[in-house]
């Protein structure tokens, strides 16, 4: 194990937990940022297994990551932002 795993393990035991809590629970925003997070994090650990593993075509993932979170975002939240419209319309049920 070097620097580069110990990190990615770092971050996969305390920040990946504590994402996973905000995503769980908390109001619709507190979850986006959750999920928001948790991809980044997610993206800084795809970042540094590359360079513990010595493997650089293993980045090619970080690369897609970054460019499909921000996606997966904007999906999340005009399916939040649909469902309250629904629930203004049919008089809050």
């Amino acid at each position: 194990m070097n620097a580069w795993t110990a990190a990615a393990l770092v971050l996969l035991v305390v920040a990946v937990p504590a994402c996973g809590w905000v995503v769980s629970r908390g109001t619709t925003v507190r979850r986006l940022a959750g999920a928001c997070l948790l991809s980044t994090v997610t993206g800084a650990v795809f970042l540094l297994l590359p360079r513990a593993y010595s493997r650089s075509s293993y980045q090619d993932l970080a690369l897609v990551l970054a460019v499909l979170a921000p996606a997966g975002s904007l999906v999340f939240t005009r399916f939040v932002a649909g469902r309250s419209e629904d629930r203004d319309r049919d008089g809050g049920t």
